[in-house]
């Protein structure tokens, strides 16, 4: 399992699939087709049946059941795209049996993974770890969730003795830019509940996430040559900075944890003549994550009082707490809580800093809990992940396939 595994992963990631949040396609990116017909060959050539990739690049198939008694239909889901905040093209470097030791990702950088940044790293030592170049992200994100269901696909068709009922996988694109399953047919796809394998560390069981939301802060200013620009010019990059200085600078990120919400200024330009600022709004909590959009708005209005409505807001939802609709039916988390213990894994249920298809099609009406894929430090090329991880992952798929 563990040479198959890396082999599997490896291939995956050697596929380009960043997908591009700025593009009117779908998915949007070309690559990501690509990797779909090769993907949907691969479900083959392991025995999967009705493989299918359908016209918005979403992949699926099945593995029939083997046994007669009634089981529900289960459903195992991961995306095949990566984060655009970096390249996506990959070749995992493969540190064998980690010795505690900060890890040289690319010398001339002097890029490392140091135990210093990541103390995480000590809990696998003696471990295989996957970690990049120091140049690209991994991949691991979700393409080792891909790999993960694959294998496990792959385990149970070759042990007919493992009895389980109707199993389907399904591949999407374009999650990491919050259009996952916007396509998606949940009543084709016919499972009574689902699990996506995107989490993080061996044994993280989620089903809550963020309420998310984007937002677009535009502001016009007044361009004149600044030998003749008293009582004229409006430089719109100080509005713009007025603006972001108005927001709590303690709901920042990098001063939160758990179920404390963010506003997280993901990207600004501009010039004098105007300017744009890129928000995400997150929050557990949906009266928190409603309050946290009405302060956008109203710095909005505060500023558009004061400078002469120079500044617009588009505010769009993305997704919301997928808890809501997970607690009428919570066994389906006590179910994969029990397939990890069956596996040595204590489980470790906790609130999802981000969101996940399941969110999403939690909401369609596909009960859809996150299980750990194994990987850390995603989107960046800090990113790495444990091979047993990976191997416990396929052993929890194969325990929640189980009859």
């Amino acid at each position: 399992m563990k040479i198959r595994l890396l082999e599997a992963f490896s291939r995956y990631i050697a596929y380009a699939t960043t997908s591009d949040e700025n593009s009117t396609s779908y998915p949007s990116t070309e690559s990501q087709l690509v990797f779909g017909d090769f993907l949907a060959e691969e479900l083959k050539q392991i025995g999967l049946t009705e493989v299918e990739k359908d016209q918005y690049g979403y992949v699926t198939a099945i593995l029939p059941a083997n046994c007669s008694e009634p089981n529900p239909v289960i459903g195992f889901i991961a995306h095949f795209d990566t984060s655009p905040d970096m390249p996506g093209i990959a070749k995992p470097v493969v540190v064998e049996n980690y010795n505690g030791q900060d890890i040289m990702l690319d010398a001339d950088s002097q890029t490392a993974l140091r135990v210093a940044d990541f103390p995480e790293l000590l809990d696998y030592t003696g471990q295989t770890l996957l970690v990049t170049d120091g140049k690209t992200l991994l991949g691991a994100d979700d393409k080792a969730g891909i790999a993960e269901i694959v294998c496990a696909m792959e385990y149970l068709i070759q042990h007919p003795e493992i009895k389980h009922g109707k199993l389907k996988v399904g591949f999407t694109p374009d999650e990491e830019i919050g259009q996952g399953v916007l396509h998606f047919d949940v009543a084709k796809f016919g499972c009574d509940y689902a699990y996506t394998v995107d989490g993080g560390a061996i044994g993280e069981l989620e089903y809550e996430n963020f309420n998310a939301a984007a937002v677009v802060i535009k502001v016009q200013g007044r361009n004149i040559h600044p030998g003749y620009a008293k009582n004229k010019m409006v430089n719109a990059q100080l509005i713009a900075m007025e603006f972001n200085a108005m927001l709590p600078d303690f709901q920042r990120p990098q001063y939160t944890q758990d179920y404390e919400g963010f506003f997280l200024l993901t990207k600004m330009e501009g010039c004098v003549e105007n300017s744009t600022l890129h928000y995400i709004i997150r929050d557990h909590d949906h009266a928190k994550f409603e309050s946290k959009k009405q302060l956008i708005k109203t710095i909005t209005q505060f500023l558009n009082d004061k400078y002469g409505d120079r500044v617009t807001c588009a505010l769009k939802d993305q997704y919301y707490n997928m808890r809501k609709k997970i607690e009428p039916v919570l066994h389906v988390v006590t179910h994969a809580e029990e397939a990890m213990r069956k596996a040595g894994i204590e489980p470790k249920v906790i609130p999802i800093r981000g969101g996940t298809d399941g969110a999403n099609l939690s909401f369609k009406g596909l009960p859809c809990p996150n299980i750990f894929a194994g990987g850390h430090n995603f989107h960046g090329k800090y990113e790495y992940i444990p091979l047993e991880s990976m191997i416990k992952a396929v052993e929890v798929i194969v325990n929640i396939a189980k009859q």
